[in-house]
């Protein structure tokens, strides 16, 4: 008989090797489930206690992913290109890492000088940030400095700003550079440079301005771009302020979060799109704030005049109005003071304007810019391409608008088809043409994203009992009614603008009395029977029969009481039309025991 050999080649017992040979087989340990890592604080990042500090009294109780991916990196001193969609918190996710990285350095060198510059497309998104740095630094106000250069004020008065040396600048590509060539910013010892919505500066029109500013960075700036979606502009920039950054895409991941915001779209005519947003606010189809997008000034002007003949009211958003307008009105209306806000892009058919940024430069690349269209570079891309590109870049940010930190919103689209376009000539314009184009490009990228557009459908047949009204309305509204409201509204703002800014400084309480949804059309003729809808108008299942989307929303509780007198008995006191005033002391009596 052979005996086993144990593990040193030795021949071992048999006992032994018959227990061993017996003995069951050990069990094999179960892999316990893995438990989920939980997401870190703001603390667990590395910021500054102060910022964490700061971030508490705001109520912020977790950084959103945009924010756990960028700041990380952007405290480790990597350049980071961060794509995300708009309302993630791409704001905080380089302020808190820049002003973290000044509070670390004041700690040891207290020398003064610009550290950090911040580059938007527009003044609004300026004084966005400026606030969240001032919001930010609350609890380090002493030791981080910081100054917006978007205001209207002389270049000595700029200068001034500037000689104290700030930590951090917020300006346009356009003021900064301005600055510079001015001799009143020094970024010899610039540390951190910000480009937020990078895929938007280039299209503003600020290239030259950018290359310009290029060429006085320092070398060896960290470089933060945040972005909504990854345009041909954003490799522009890439190349020329920093190369191999850390790219962060992050839409794919927050996929799921995105159920929250409702994209549909409507095919119809443009009368149609006219008779829809005239049901849509009339009949409160639509419930909550509405932000309404179209194509130029003039348009956005028709449009609310076309509304105040149904007492309507809207407010108007666009870069003719001065700064201090545009702000109040976008703060007055997250308040929830107006309901409805029509915004424009910058053209203007009937004041002859092309469009361009508001510091008055021209942009190359904007297709509706006549001159930059007809004298097409070599490689450039067509002038169709070009078109449904911008528009589609822009679509990603106009959604994004609504449906913000977890909320529920609605994206609603008019597609004009290409047989349709040009048939109704009092409202149509150019831009409709490629409608369809822009529309299935957009319905391929937001599938990318796991997002769906649906139709929203309307029944045209009950449409139609209102079509009578809007035609009413829209001849109403001439193309002279558009120039003198414009004219109006810009004189009225200008106005409430310079004169009363400082009676407002001293009586802040008066600001709340300034509305800037007041009626334009004092020119249009006016019709008292459009602001009322009568009941044989809507169909016999209510306004429900209009759309099958949306609830139906009744015009009056079921519970509500009747007021008014019922014939021949009036309810309540009585008072004689006419009769001698008497004297209430004079005529109270007392009824005795």
């Amino acid at each position: 008989m052979k005996r086993k050999l144990d593990k040193n080649d030795e021949p071992s017992s048999p006992a032994k090797s018959d227990k061993e040979t017996n003995s069951p087989a050990p069990k094999k340990k179960q892999k316990e489930p893995k438990q989920p890592k939980e997401d870190p604080s703001f603390a667990e990042l590395g910021l500054d206690p102060r910022l964490v500090q700061a971030i508490a009294k705001q109520n912020f109780e977790k950084p959103t992913l945009v924010q756990r991916k960028a700041i990380p990196l952007a405290l480790q001193g990597q350049n980071v290109l961060c794509k995300a969609k708009t309302g993630s918190g791409k704001t905080a996710a380089y302020v808190l890492p820049l002003l973290s990285g000044i509070l670390k350095r004041k700690a040891t060198d207290s020398t003064p000088f610009t550290a950090g510059l911040i580059l938007v497309p527009t003044r609004e998104l300026a004084d966005q940030v400026f606030k969240a740095i001032e919001e930010f630094s609350a609890f380090c106000a002493k030791d981080i400095q910081a100054t917006k250069l978007t205001e209207n004020v002389s270049d000595a008065v700029q200068r001034s700003l500037l000689s104290n040396v700030p930590d951090i600048v917020v300006s346009t590509p356009a003021r900064a550079w301005h600055s510079l060539n001015s001799s009143g910013l020094s970024l010899d010892k610039l540390q951190y440079l910000v480009l937020d919505e990078a895929d938007l500066v280039l299209s503003y029109g600020y290239d030259e301005d950018m290359e310009n500013i290029s060429r006085s960075v320092p070398k060896g700036v960290q470089t933060i771009m945040m972005s909504a979606t990854l345009s041909s502009e954003l490799d522009t920039l890439k190349g020329i302020f920093c190369r191999n950054p850390k790219l962060l895409d992050l839409n794919e991941e927050i996929g799921d979060d995105d159920e929250t915001l409702s994209q549909f779209y409507v095919k119809c005519t443009e009368d149609d799109k006219w008779l829809m947003g005239y049901l849509i606010f009339k009949l409160q189809l639509i419930k909550g704030k509405s932000l309404i997008f179209v194509a130029d000034i003039d348009r956005s002007y028709r449009l609310k005049l076309f509304f105040e003949q149904f007492g309507i009211r809207s407010c108007i958003l666009n870069s003719e109005l001065p700064i201090n307008t545009r702000i109040k009105v976008v703060e007055e209306f997250n308040k929830g003071i107006y309901d409805i806000i029509i915004a424009s892009d910058e053209k203007s058919e009937i004041f002859g304007d092309e469009p361009g940024d508001e510091d008055g430069k021209k942009s190359k690349q904007d297709p509706k810019n006549k001159k930059g269209d007809a004298e097409e570079k070599e490689g450039a891309q067509p002038k169709k391409k070009r078109r449904t590109q911008k528009q589609d870049n822009e679509y990603g940010h106009r959604i994004g608008r609504t449906a913000r930190a977890g909320r529920t919103g609605m994206a609603l689209s008019f597609v004009v088809p290409k047989d349709q376009h040009g048939k109704h000539k009092p409202t149509s314009i150019k831009t409709t043409e490629n409608d369809e184009k822009v529309l299935a490009k957009i319905i391929r990228q937001q599938g990318k994203q796991n997002r769906t557009l649906e139709p929203y459908n309307f029944s045209k047949k009950e449409m139609e009992a209102f079509r009578y009204r809007m035609n009413d309305a829209l001849r109403s509204v001439t193309k002279v009614a558009i120039r003198e409201a414009r004219t109006k509204e810009l004189r009225q703002e200008l106005l409430r603008s310079e004169t009363l800014k400082r009676y407002f400084e001293e009586n802040p309480a008066e600001l709340s009395h300034l509305r800037h949804d007041g009626e334009l059309g004092r020119a249009t003729r006016q019709q008292a029977h459009l602001k009322h809808v009568p009941d044989y108008l809507l169909p016999k299942e209510g306004k429900n029969a209009l759309t099958k989307d949306v609830g139906f929303v009744p015009f009056k509780r079921d519970d509500q009481k009747k007021r008014g007198h019922k014939r021949g008995k009036p309810s309540g006191r009585s008072f004689k039309v006419g009769g001698r005033k008497r004297d209430p002391l004079k005529t109270f009596k007392v009824r005795r025991k």
